[in-house]
């Protein structure tokens, strides 16, 4: 089977490009699931109920957030509602939402999308290690196929792109949709390869056959 996961989309650059090409990659890929990161899809900041499905609309199947889901208040009351967007599984359990999602693809697999956020220059959350541990034990009868987001900060890489305090401004044009393919074994729930996509607006790709 083939899973997509697409990284954070941001901004209305980025909802455009996902809402125009998703459904073509599906189509053209044999997709079978998608997920994506959408905290950011608000112009940066965010996701409203109405971004929200407008999204899911448009061939997600899952959604994953970090510390942003929250910048919009009004997704507080949508979020108990909506299984398929979920916050981190390591904010504590009033939290409103999930922090885990399972679900199937239309040949009926079963795939659970779990969602966790580091606590490194993030905002104070549980310990996600045996958040996930946990998880993984009560979903071991339910699902063989398990992707986890993990939405965290403190990386080397990041540190060191440039070394400058410059505060990221969302993008207006020439935006990509990027992520990655999984190949899996739906028995094993092992990922047998891995393919980088990168999708401009026009359709044009990188990584991404036609196959």
């Amino acid at each position: 089977m083939r899973i997509v996961f697409l990284g954070d989309v941001n901004g209305r650059a980025g909802r455009h490009v996902l809402m125009t090409q998703l459904p073509r990659l599906i189509a053209r890929r044999g997709i079978d699931f998608v997920a994506a990161n959408v905290e950011n899809a608000a112009d940066g900041f965010g996701i409203t109920p109405d971004l929200s499905e407008e999204l899911l609309a448009c061939g997600i199947d899952c959604m994953t957030s970090g510390n942003h889901i929250w910048d919009k208040t009004e997704i507080l009351d949508y979020l108990p509602g909506q299984p398929r967007l979920l916050r981190p599984l390591n904010y504590p359990d009033r939290a409103p939402g999930a922090g885990l999602y399972l679900g199937e693809t239309p040949a009926g697999v079963a795939v659970a999308v779990i969602n966790l956020m580091g606590r490194v220059f993030m905002p104070p959350c549980d310990n996600p290690f045996p958040v996930v541990d946990q998880a993984l034990r009560r979903l071991e009868a339910k699902a063989r196929v398990i992707l986890v987001d993990m939405h965290a900060e403190a990386t080397s890489e990041k540190t060191v792109l440039t070394g400058l305090p410059v505060r990221l401004t969302t993008a207006k044009r020439d935006p990509r949709m990027c992520g990655i393919i999984l190949e899996v074994d739906e028995t094993s729930g092992h990922a047998l390869a891995i393919e980088r996509i990168q999708v401009r607006p026009d359709g044009d790709a990188s990584g991404a056959d036609d196959a």
